[in-house]
């Protein structure tokens, strides 16, 4: 299976929710959020509260990327919100192991 995936960093900011309606109208297709923390990379964006609505908002699946020093606190803090798919990064200093056990109760789909 092909999945799509456009990145909503590409989006009109000022215009967020006009930009989900129009990907809403899109099937078979899955939003890209790339999570960064200021700190595994040096860009900051998307934030808990925008993630939640977003989330709320999209009738496609959350395709959620973090760039991020501590994912295993998003894997944590994110496991409510409607994702489907959550992936990290290999060189994190994590337990890969725990932490695909950990997001596999929480998330359809994870990678690394």
């Amino acid at each position: 299976m092909t999945v799509i995936s456009p990145s909503l960093l590409a989006s009109d900011f000022m215009n967020l929710s006009s930009e989900l309606n129009k990907l809403n109208s899109i099937k078979d297709i899955w939003l890209h959020l790339d999570i960064m923390d200021g700190h595994f990379v040096p860009n900051l964006t998307f934030g808990h509260e925008i993630i939640k609505k977003i989330s709320a908002q999209s009738t496609n699946p959350i395709d959620v990327h973090l760039m991020v020093n501590n994912p295993d606190f998003y894997i944590e803090t994110l496991k409510n919100y409607q994702i489907h798919n959550i992936t990290w990064h290999f060189e994190n200093k994590v337990n890969h192991e725990e932490l695909i056990k950990k997001a596999k109760e929480n998330f359809q789909s994870i990678g690394i």
